[in-house]
C-alpha cells in the first residue's frame, strides 16, 4: 500500500507543473482469475532452451520456415535469420519495428510492423509495403499476423491514440481503438472485422478456420470473431478474467491455442484504473518512474472453447521472462520475448 501512497503523491506533484499527455477514462477492470489449479505458479520454463541474438534484442516473434530456418525481428528493424548449423544473418532492415511475422503459402515473409505496417518480405529480400492506411488514415501500430489456409492475412492495429512508443499511455488512458482487419493479397482489399478494443495485439485463426482470435492487452482478454457459419462476422468473448497481460497467441494443429502472458496483471494499475484524475498524473512521470512488473514467464495452452488446460511459469525469469510470442512446432514451443536477447525454445 505504500507504493501506491508514494507514486500518488508523486503524480500530484507532477500535476502542478504541467498538463498530462493523456485525457484518460474511468475503467473497472475484471477480478483476475485465482493463480491456482492449472493457473498455480511453476518453474516449467526454467529448462527453456535459449538462442542468443547477434548484438540485438528484443526478437518479439518467432517463426519458421519449411527449411526450418529460424526468423525473427529486434529492435533495430532488422529481420534476422537462422538456419540449422549457421549463424544468424540479417535479411533486411524495415525502418520501423518489426513485431509479428508469418509465412504464406508461397513463403514470403509477412511482416506486422509497429511503425511501417504490413510488410511483406519476399524469398529475395524484396520488401513491399501491403497495407499501411484505412480509410485515409495511417494504420498507427501494425501489431500481429497469422494466415489463413485460404491465404488471407489477418492483423491487429493495437492503437490509434498512440504510437508504438507511448503504448504505455494507451494502457493508462483506456479508451479502446485497436482493430483487427482481414487482407486479401489477390485483391489488396483491405477490411474492418472488429474495432474499439483495448490494445489489439496477437492474432491467430482457428485450425478449423471457422474464427480468428485477437488479445487485447489492457483489458486481459481475447475477443473471437467468427468467420463461417451462422455467427459469421459477429464477435464475442473468448476467454476473460486473465492473470496476466496477454500479448502473442497462436494456433496449434490439435486445434489449442498457445498465449504468451507477458506479466501477472499489476494491483497498482488496477487499482487506479477506474480514477482518470491519478492516471492523467501518472502519464506526466517520467518513463523510468513508471511502475515496471519484475521479470516474469508466463504462457499458457487454451482449448478450443476457450478454457485454460495448461499454464507453464518461469517465476524468477531464470531462463526467461516478458514473453510476447509462443509458436508451437513440431519440436517444440519458440518463445519471443519483448526485451530479451535470445529466442527461447521449450522442447517437447
Amino acid at each position: 500500500m505504500w507504493k501506491l501512497l508514494v507514486v500518488i503523491a508523486l503524480a500530484i506533484g507532477a500535476a502542478l507543473w504541467y498538463p498530462s499527455p493523456i485525457q484518460s477514462a474511468a475503467f473497472q477492470p475484471s477480478r483476475p482469475l485465482a493463480m491456482s489449479g492449472v493457473l498455480a505458479p511453476n518453474d516449467a520454463l526454467q529448462i527453456t532452451e535459449l538462442t542468443n541474438l547477434p548484438g540485438s534484442r528484443g526478437g518479439e516473434d518467432v517463426a519458421l520456415d519449411r527449411l526450418k530456418c529460424l526468423y525473427t525481428g529486434v529492435e533495430n528493424g532488422d529481420v534476422l535469420r537462422k538456419c540449422p548449423y549457421s549463424d544468424w544473418e540479417t535479411l533486411v532492415n524495415t525502418g520501423g519495428r518489426p513485431l509479428g511475422l508469418a509465412f504464406d503459402v508461397e513463403q514470403n515473409l509477412i511482416i506486422a510492423d509497429g511503425v511501417k505496417g504490413l510488410l511483406k518480405l519476399s524469398q529475395t529480400r524484396e520488401l513491399t509495403m501491403l497495407a499501411d492506411s484505412f480509410n485515409g488514415k495511417p494504420l498507427r501500430v501494425v501489431d500481429d499476423v497469422d494466415i489463413a489456409a485460404d491465404g488471407t492475412i489477418y492483423f491487429s492495429d493495437a492503437s490509434q491514440n498512440f504510437a508504438l512508443k507511448d503504448y504505455m499511455f494507451d494502457a493508462l488512458a483506456a479508451k479502446p481503438s485497436g482493430r483487427l482487419f482481414s487482407y486479401s493479397p489477390v485483391t489488396g482489399q483491405l477490411k474492418l472485422l472488429a474495432d474499439e478494443l483495448y490494445f489489439a495485439n496477437g492474432v491467430a485463426v482457428a485450425a478449423d478456420q471457422s474464427f480468428v482470435l485477437v488479445n487485447e492487452s489492457f483489458s486481459y482478454r481475447t475477443t473471437r470473431v467468427w468467420l463461417r457459419g451462422a455467427k459469421a462476422g459477429q464477435k464475442d468473448l473468448f476467454v476473460n478474467k486473465l492473470p496476466g497481460i496477454p500479448d502473442g497467441i497462436a494456433a496449434d494443429k490439435d486445434g489449442t491455442f498457445w498465449m504468451a502472458l507477458y506479466a501477472p496483471r499489476s494491483q497498482l494499475v488496477d487499482k487506479v484504473h477506474p480514477i482518470p484524475f491519478i492516471k492523467d498524473q501518472l502519464a506526466k512521470l517520467p518513463k523510468d518512474l513508471a511502475p515496471v512488473p519484475a521479470p516474469y514467464g508466463f504462457i499458457i495452452q487454451l482449448d478450443a472453447e476457450g478454457n485454460i488446460i495448461q499454464s507453464l511459469h518461469d517465476q524468477a525469469a531464470v531462463a526467461i521472462g516478458e514473453i510476447t510470442s509462443v509458436q508451437p512446432e513440431d519440436d517444440g514451443l519458440y518463445l519471443g520475448t519483448l526485451h530479451g536477447r535470445a529466442i527461447g525454445k521449450l522442447a517437447f
